[in-house]
């Protein structure tokens, strides 16, 4: 015999799917618990278990004397349902570093190939976050480079106009943020080395060449992952150091 969902769950998983979906908008605020028990036919008790669910999740924020409020794309905080499990995962687990990596080529190799083939793209989000990275090189500043790259791969995603795959990336933004300031931490890879790679995935797409898009970028993030390799042995043999 089959276990029906406890009724909490059932609540949380479908607050869960009207936010990520679109249909409860970043910044509203949910009915009082007592209209959503009503709504849903369930007690409050159930109403309170399913947000704290959302809570968690960081799909939500609770203030005392407050309507719940949606916070699910707080950039700043990253805050995502899939990216809050991936990070506690990340925590634990090092090869996740370079699991997440393997995401990346993923989606991005193909989402390059893709904007090569569509007849209408917009590419200037893409464009402008390239201008950003030439220009915090020139200014040799390190933390807003860092920021700007992310975008440029982010943007590219967003172009391909997948509302369903950039949602998924969007959501492994801050992560891909932060695995960009690892990688960005070797001396070797110069950001003026970063622009040109950047540049070059960006005109292959403009030239419509899905060879050189998806050579450009999987070269691309093979180097960041071998990046990332140098960088994480360099800051254990330095936390050995430190321990000595």
């Amino acid at each position: 015999m089959q276990t029906r969902p406890k009724l909490h769950i059932t609540l949380a998983e479908d607050l869960e799917s009207r936010i990520l979906s679109g249909e409860i908008n970043i910044g509203d605020r949910l009915p009082a618990e007592g209209e959503i028990a009503r709504e849903y036919g369930i007690s409050t008790r159930s109403v309170r278990e399913g947000i704290q669910i959302l809570e968690i999740k960081g799909l939500v924020q609770r203030r005392h004397g407050e309507r719940t409020l949606v916070v699910r794309s707080d950039v700043e905080n990253f805050l995502g349902a899939l990216s809050t499990t991936v990070r506690q995962h990340l925590s634990s687990d090092p090869d996740a570093f370079f699991q997440l990596m393997d995401v990346r080529r993923m989606i991005e190799v193909e989402a390059a190939s893709t904007l090569c083939a569509l007849e209408e793209r917009d590419l200037q989000g893409i464009e402008d976050a390239l201008a950003r990275m030439n220009d915090c090189a020139k200014k040799k500043s390190f933390a807003d480079f860092t920021t700007a790259d992310a975008e440029f791969h982010r943007e590219l995603v967003k172009a391909t106009g997948n509302d369903i795959l950039y949602l998924l990336y969007n959501n492994l933004y801050g992560l891909i943020t932060e695995v960009i300031k690892v990688s960005s931490r070797i001396p070797k890879k110069t950001l003026t080395v970063a622009c040109r790679e950047h540049t070059e995935i960006f005109d292959a797409i403009v030239s419509r060449d899905k060879l050189v898009s998806r050579r450009t970028m999987k070269a691309h993030i093979d180097n960041s992952s071998g990046y990332l390799l140098a960088a994480l042995q360099k800051s254990d043999t330095t936390d050995n150091t430190d321990d000595k």
